[in-house]
């Protein structure tokens, strides 16, 4: 029994609490310690200190301003409505409710937000300056909604979920600079490659943007997927985005690159200096999730 165990014990010590093991135990220390029988004294000292300590007697107005608070607030409880808009507000506040069924409610909510505005539009037609105004500002609540739900679903722990922000980005006409961070940040640390993938392609038609497409670029030195370093490989050409030369230099330096995806940067580094496509050459297996050589074929994306 060390010295700071029997420290924590001499209250119950001193108040008969322990039981006779541990009283025989704590005793036999005391007995050879001579720092913990110098607590014991201090202790016992602070005790009978506070036994001549006189208790504070209550005021005698105590009570009856007690009961005078209590029947206040009884009279208020009593004029408040059972159903006041502020009551509501402060149920929904202090219910427990699991954030997969808030997500749900919110996809319901846009959902409905969107049939209705879809509805008025074709039931109405926008002839007024006032009803185009309107639209318009339907339009934008709209999009900044599915831009709120990109952004809480784009950090779920399912991989599904994360598809699924990445799948609601191609219906946003003008993703703000929060969505493009998130999808970038996506396409450079999200563990799973199929999520990669679809972040890719989300991010190919917003290439207008300087911010995504030098994010593209830097994007190459983070890549470890041999199916997205072809991607990717693949969209700077695409995007002609001289830039890439450099980046895709340095992915030909690693050691143990897949050969597919070597030959595959060759090619793009050919076709971005040249303007030309380089030669076909002969294709090697490059698929992480194939087995054996196979014919040209899309790869399988595996979860």
């Amino acid at each position: 029994m060390n010295c700071e165990h029997v420290k924590d014990q001499l209250v119950d010590y001193l108040s008969g609490q322990l039981s006779a093991p541990e009283q025989a135990a704590l005793t036999a220390h005391l007995a050879d310690c001579a720092d913990c029988r110098e607590e014991l004294q201090a202790t016992q000292r602070l005790w009978q200190a506070m036994g001549t300590v006189r208790v504070p007697e209550p005021d005698e107005h105590l009570r009856p301003e007690f009961y005078a608070m209590l029947s206040a607030f009884k009279d208020e409880m009593k004029a408040t409505p059972d159903y006041s808009l502020k009551g509501l507000w402060h149920w929904w506040l202090n219910l427990e409710v699991p954030r997969p069924i808030l997500r749900a409610v919110y996809s319901l909510c846009l959902l409905g937000v969107g049939l209705a505005g879809g509805y008025w539009l074709n039931r109405r037609p926008a002839t007024a300056t006032g009803e185009q105004q309107q639209i318009a500002a339907l339009a934008t609540e709209v999009s900044q909604m599915r831009q709120v739900m990109v952004l809480s679903l784009i950090d779920n722990p399912s991989a599904t979920e994360r598809l699924r922000a990445v799948g609601y980005t191609k219906d946003l006409t003008a993703p703000n600079a929060k969505v493009v961070s998130a999808l970038l940040s996506t396409l450079d640390h999200d563990a799973n490659v199929n999520v990669r993938l679809a972040t890719l392609e989300a991010l190919i038609p917003l290439a207008d943007d300087p911010t995504v497409r030098l994010g593209l670029v830097h994007s190459l030195a983070r890549q470890d997927s041999p199916l997205v370093q072809s991607a990717l490989a693949d969209a700077m050409v695409q995007l002609q985005e001289r830039r890439s030369v450099a980046p895709l230099r340095r992915l030909l330096q690693q050691p143990n690159l897949d050969e597919s995806v070597k030959s595959k940067i060759q090619q793009s580094i050919h076709t971005l200096q040249t303007g030309q496509p380089a030669a076909p050459s002969t294709p090697s297996r490059h698929d992480q999730t194939l087995t054996s050589p196979q014919p040209e074929q899309p790869a399988t994306r595996a979860v």
